[in-house]
């Protein structure tokens, strides 16, 4: 199930910088590069407008596999035999919970939306201050969605070079990667799982 992709509308701050980070990705060049703040521009709307996009390139990256990710091939969320995710969301689950890993991503990915379309934590109208937690919250999501990653690669990786997805797959996570780390938005041991492959790809 996907739900309507998060946009920014023409003619804001939000969707000029939107068109940057893009146009940025799509011309091949040094990523690590891309990541870095715009001169003049504001880190927090910086980091919303990644965040989103992120949330869109996940979603659909996930799409392109969901159909193998199912309750009986991936009954946890897991990226591998020594890493499983539990979801807590603090209302429906609110203590840990081991979920199928479809299950899970699909909270996940509902989660994240809900975050992402609330003004009191991303506001759209100029002038709108972020929240004093913000960096707390986007570290949360962004964490969230690496785990996406995670199980994508380990689990579904061969499915992914089936469909000839590999190259671009490669590419989001490296964005992601050096977005997160250049900004330190997700804990190092967060993305243990993926270290080999990343000592690989992200040099």
């Amino acid at each position: 199930t996907f739900r309507p992709k998060k946009r920014f509308e023409p003619g804001t701050m939000k969707f000029n910088l939107h068109k940057q980070a893009n146009a940025s990705l799509n011309s091949g060049i040094d990523l690590k590069e891309v990541v870095k703040l715009p001169p003049g521009e504001d880190m927090n709307d910086w980091i919303a407008v990644h965040v989103v996009d992120f949330f869109n390139r996940i979603n659909l990256l996930y799409g392109t596999v969901c159909e193998y990710c199912t309750e009986q091939t991936c009954p946890t969320m897991s990226g591998g035999p020594k890493y499983e995710y539990h979801w807590c969301d603090g209302q429906t689950y609110k203590k840990p919970t081991a979920l199928p890993a479809p299950n899970y991503i699909a909270l996940l990915m509902e989660w994240v939306e809900a975050q992402i379309n609330d003004e009191n934590i991303f506001p759209v109208k100029v002038g709108v201050p972020f929240p004093k937690n913000y960096q707390q919250i986007v570290k949360k999501i962004l964490t969230r969605l690496f785990r996406v990653f995670v199980h994508v690669y380990i689990h579904h990786f061969d499915k992914l070079v089936a469909l000839g997805a590999e190259a671009h797959v490669n590419t989001c996570y490296k964005h992601f990667y050096y977005f997160v780390t250049e900004y330190n938005l997700v804990d190092k041991k967060e993305l243990e799982p993926l270290r080999d492959m990343t000592a690989k790809i992200c040099h």
